[in-house]
């Protein structure tokens, strides 16, 4: 997988990660009396942040999750194992990650445990 590839999926991330704490400052009072407690950033720089545990509180569970798969994500980016499959070992589609930035999963493996879940 090319830098450029990584590069354009680490930003996308970053957009998502910041779109999605956009979307709780303007719907959570809550979570804008963080920000607003938080020494003076710019979202980027927020979303750019390891999220704190009074964050976490605030969000509802589809939110963390996808949070979490995130920050996990652009983690694997820095350490050189974005795009591998957890289960299998192998590359995951540059289009998958494309569609799912955050994937984990190679398809096969993806449809396997959701196979085995119904």
């Amino acid at each position: 997988m090319n830098t450029t590839f990584k590069e354009a999926m680490k930003q996308k991330l970053l957009d998502m990660k910041e779109q999605i704490l956009q979307q709780l400052v303007s719907e959570s009072d809550e979570f804008q009396e963080i920000v607003d407690d938080m020494e003076p950033k710019d979202l980027a720089d927020i979303a750019a942040d390891d999220i704190d545990r009074r964050i976490l509180e605030v969000l509802g569970s589809q939110e963390i999750k996808r949070l979490q798969l995130i920050d996990s994500a652009l983690a694997r980016i820095e350490n050189g194992h974005y795009g591998i499959c957890m289960s299998c070992g192998k590359k995951i589609p540059e289009e998958r990650l494309k569609a799912i930035p955050y994937a984990i999963l190679c398809i096969d493996c993806k449809s396997s445990e959701e196979r085995r879940n119904r």
